[in-house]
């Protein structure tokens, strides 16, 4: 099975969650891999793509001879949107799925992260949430635990609802952890009556769902 996973905003730690993903795929004896079509902020290497392919080659050795072309096809110097960042060059959408079932074909779940959050551009009129609709597989949104999370969340959840995207949700439990229990979880625990803080229960029901 193949995992989109996505956010709210940049820097809510997609690449954090997605390494535990990674570990907690090889504990369920599954061959994993993650792949990141797109990223930008980058001067040498790059720098979430690299612990990406790290991990993945530590938890299935069938990855050894991927590069870190394979797992970042398309990397900008700018740190912007990829539709800013690119300058003018092309991202080429059939290139991005070539190097998914590249990956694909060495493991049983393949997890791809986006840029940003889901409106975030790739080009005029193609945003983050669109190639989660090309590529027809379910979305991990992860959310912050900061003070105003609840609106990004609300908005991002919409958002999936719409295009009709399978999707479940996680919130990185970082920013404002100490009133995070106190300022955001009351609400949350009433409107959601689940509060998705564990990421084994999350990736479980994605497995069960999809690769029974």
């Amino acid at each position: 099975m193949k995992i989109f996973i996505t956010a709210t905003d940049t820097g809510v730690g997609k690449t954090y969650t997605l390494l535990k993903l990674l570990q907690l795929s090889k504990e369920f004896g599954l061959r994993a891999a993650a792949f990141k079509p797109i990223e930008t902020g980058v001067t040498r290497s790059p720098e979430d793509g690299s612990k990406l392919l790290r991990k993945s080659q530590e938890i299935n050795p069938n990855l050894k001879n991927l590069t870190i072309d394979d797992i970042v096809p398309y990397r900008f110097e700018l740190p912007a949107a990829p539709y800013v960042a690119k300058k003018g060059e092309s991202i080429d959408l059939d290139l991005i799925e070539e190097k998914i079932e590249k990956i694909y074909a060495h493991c049983d779940i393949l997890f791809i992260e986006g840029a940003g959050g889901l409106m975030v551009p790739i080009k005029k009129d193609f945003f983050m949430i669109d190639l989660i609709q090309k590529l027809h597989i379910p979305a991990l949104l992860v959310t912050p635990s900061k003070l105003g999370c609840i609106n990004q969340t609300l908005l991002s959840l919409e958002a999936l609802r719409k295009r009709a995207i399978p999707h479940q949700w996680f919130i990185n439990l970082f920013e404002d952890k100490e009133s995070f229990y106190e300022v955001t979880y009351p609400f949350y625990k009433d409107y959601f009556d689940e509060v998705p803080l564990d990421l084994r229960s999350i990736l479980h029901r994605y497995t069960h769902a999809y690769m029974a």
